[in-house]
């Protein structure tokens, strides 16, 4: 027994006794559990790419797949003649979990390519997501013995754990997903009526001064702004009060302290500051913010992301010695040297598949040199970083918990030594630009999908799945998500995309003869059906001209700017029709280090501007990266997250009477749903947007009454104020009570 043998071996783990014992007999890897985990990971995918674009992080889906998978089944039973068993909701969770990982990993890395003037393709993009997400899984399953059983008791896994008590509690009959879905629905609705039909203003404004004449009365440069969105109110809530405030701090700093002091002190100025291209006085402050403040945010949040690293040196170490010593053991599923068949419960893939599988992978990133331009010390950097993030973003995970993973950190860690390599090497061009993105890109998805399947191999620990059968479900999640998470990160950039004539560069662009023609799209279409040559320009190819793709006629003039819906600058059409824009924070960092080792053309005293801010901060005592990543996003995405923050508050030290709530709480599952509800009404709307005459069947769609007010700010704001308190009332378990404790 557990505590009574304390003279038992060190190498022996505890012993444990999970929910379903080993020698049990039931229902687990089923097609019906594989097939609803997939859906779950394709739609919780496709939400957690329109989070980490809009506001660079994600949230685990763990927890509310594994709430959504109980009810179906529980819901559907009369289909199937019987109710699903607690294994069979685990493979579902499990294979609906790869989603989110790589989602996140997808969304920080791939839409550099936009950033620099190239096309978003599918098959790259799909290509990364698959071989990273596989990559990332396969290099975790040595590491379950270390991690998952040498260290139980010691590696908590925070959501892993959290996830095991709602499958036993529904095991039980006291799960109910109404939360879920009441929130999904809310969010839904709110959010295709908000940005699809524009029936009320998405980010509502207000300037802090007034322009009188010649003379600016006020606090020039400072903008109050909210992105009055249903999932920001939810991942608020979710990541609770401290974190949400730390971010709008940075936000705050950014919006009313940098860029009115870049304005007060650059007004004077008779030529432009080095890196804008425009005089700082005639400039808006959006333009302000993406001529500096982004470096300054970027400095920061690469800061941030390498101090996390360096306080969890010992624990990377420690993982790295403990994964290198599980590799070198023998007997995966048998008992050395007694012949005894391992426990249902101890049974992984086998080693040779796992070694094999790697070593394929490799081999196709290798074989892929159109997609990657990948060369022997690319591989070798992937197989070496991958490895070691890998095991460190399985040990934070039991530490720390998968929300609050430095993924990004690793990935900024990873593009540092592969940029410095190649620097030594001489490898400045712009195909080893895309070798070193693509290392980092394979790298970050597999951190982040190593991390969740030590997640779900701890779920399964406790409740007695069976590890094989986890392993292969995961797999199968992480192939059919990143099958549909490229299609959806091409609908999000397309569906706001911006054609526009204004202020282009006086600069006839050379062709080069084998440009693809493309007509334009948008407000312009009607008025202009010539097809143009399609031109990118890449960072530093024309002078004065930023990087991008331009539409030109045969002489080479400009014609159209075609600003991208990711990483993209201009907010509205031509004719003044907002467009719901991504600004992919985490994005932008890593061009910015790759651009800034690779070119030598880094806007250094603005980066160094943002690293003295994160060290303020870490001497002060508060985290760098959540307030470097507040300074990075518009103060419009941060305050959002903050007011859910402030519910949060609300029902932990009021409703709650200072209880902190549990991850399967009313308010946390109500916000979950909110999560992926708005997120899915984004996809939606940025799908139904690509067809224009579906686009202007829907701004035009709606009570006039209501359309009157679609440009006021203070009526914007009604909606959310109403969503915010009805998330008061029901974290506060004074709405759609349960009638099993949640």
């Amino acid at each position: 027994m557990a505590g009574q043998s304390p003279a038992a071996p060190a190498a022996e783990p505890p012993a444990h006794k999970p929910y379903v014992s080993a020698e049990t007999v039931m229902a687990e890897f089923t097609w019906s559990a594989v097939l609803v985990g997939a859906v779950l990971g394709i739609v919780f995918g496709m939400s957690s790419l329109y989070l980490v674009l809009k506001v660079g992080m994600t949230v685990s889906a763990s927890i509310p797949i594994a709430v959504l998978s109980i009810t179906l089944f529980r819901v559907f039973s009369p289909l199937f003649g019987r109710n699903a068993t607690i294994l069979e909701n685990n493979i579902v969770q499990t294979t609906g979990s790869a989603g989110e990982s790589i989602a996140f990993g997808v969304g920080v890395t791939v839409p550099v390519l936009l950033m620099w003037g190239y096309g978003l393709e599918y098959m790259r993009v799909a290509l990364v997501a698959v071989l990273g997400g596989l990559l990332g899984i396969l290099m975790m399953i040595p590491l379950r013995r270390a991690f998952i059983v040498k260290q139980h008791g010691k590696l908590i896994y925070p959501e892993g754990t959290a996830c095991a008590d709602v499958l036993i509690v529904g095991e039980k009959g006291g799960t109910s997903a109404v939360k879920v879905f009441v929130g999904f629905t809310l969010a839904f609705v709110y959010y295709f009526l908000n940005v699809g039909l524009k029936l009320w203003k998405d980010i509502p404004e207000w300037p802090l001064w007034k322009q009188v004449g010649d003379k600016a009365v006020g606090f020039k440069g400072a903008v109050l702004s909210g992105e009055i969105a249903p999932h920001l109110l939810g991942v608020g809530y979710v990541i609770g009060t401290r974190i949400s405030c730390i971010m709008v701090g940075g936000g705050v700093v950014a919006a009313l302290v940098l860029t009115p002091a870049i304005v007060f002190f650059g007004q004077g100025l008779s030529a432009p500051l080095f890196p804008g291209l425009k005089l700082i006085r005639d400039m808006t402050p959006d333009e302000i913010r993406q001529a500096y403040v982004l470096y300054i945010g970027a400095g920061a949040v690469a800061t941030g992301g390498i101090i996390s690293m360096l306080r969890a040196m010992p624990m990377i170490v420690s993982s790295v010695r403990s994964g290198l010593r599980d590799l070198a053991a023998k007997g995966a599923n048998t008992r050395a040297g007694t012949g005894t068949a391992v426990p249902r419960t101890e049974r992984d893939m086998s080693m040779k598949v796992v070694l094999l599988g790697s070593l394929a992978i490799v081999v196709a990133i290798l074989a892929a040199q159109s997609t990657f331009h990948m060369n022997i010390v690319g591989a070798l950097c992937i197989v070496v970083f991958g490895f070691l993030f890998v095991t460190v973003s399985s040990r934070l995970t039991g530490e720390i918990g998968s929300s609050s993973n430095p993924i990004s950190g690793m990935t900024v860690a990873t593009l540092l030594m592969t940029c410095l390599i190649f620097l030594v090497l001489g490898w400045t061009t712009a195909e080893h630009k895309l070798t070193a993105l693509s290392i980092a890109a394979i790298v970050c998805i597999a951190a982040s999908n190593g991390g969740t399947t030590s997640q779900d191999l701890k779920t399964g620990f406790l409740v007695g799945g069976t590890p094989r059968a986890m392993q292969l479900a995961i797999l199968v999640g992480a192939l059919t998500s990143a099958l549909v998470i490229g299609v959806t990160l091409l609908w999000l950039n397309e569906g706001a995309t911006v054609y526009s004539n204004k202020d282009l560069p006086a600069v006839t662009l050379p062709l080069k003869g084998n440009e693809f023609k493309e007509s334009v799209r948008g407000p312009h279409a009607k008025e202009d059906g010539t097809a143009y040559y399609a031109v990118r320009v890449r960072v530093g190819d024309v002078a004065g001209v930023p990087a991008g793709k331009y539409l030109v006629d045969q002489a080479g003039q400009i014609h159209y700017l075609v600003d991208p819906g990711v990483s993209g600058k201009l907010r509205k059409q031509d004719d003044g029709t907002p467009v719901t824009k991504y600004a992919a924070p985490q994005t932008a960092l890593m061009s910015f280090i790759i651009d800034g080792i690779l070119s030598r053309q880094m806007p250094w005293s603005l980066v160094l501007l943002g690293v003295a801010i994160a060290l303020a901060l870490e001497l002060a005592g508060i985290p760098a990266l959540p307030f470097a990543v507040g300074v990075y996003l518009p103060l419009s995405a941060s305050s959002p997250i903050f007011i859910g923050g402030v519910v949060r508050w609300i029902v932990d030290k009021w409703l709650r009477r200072g209880q902190p709530e549990s991850e399967m709480s009313p308010g946390v599952l109500l916000s979950s749903g909110l999560i992926a509800g708005g997120t899915i009404a984004g996809v939606v709307a940025a799908l139904l947007g690509l067809n224009e005459r579906m686009a202007k069947a829907m701004v035009n769609t709606g009570p006039a009454w209501l359309r009157a007010h679609a440009d006021s700010d203070g009526f914007a704001m009604l909606p959310f104020a109403l969503l915010a308190v009805f998330l008061i009332f029901v974290g506060g378990e004074k709405l759609l009570r349960s009638k099993h404790p949640a």
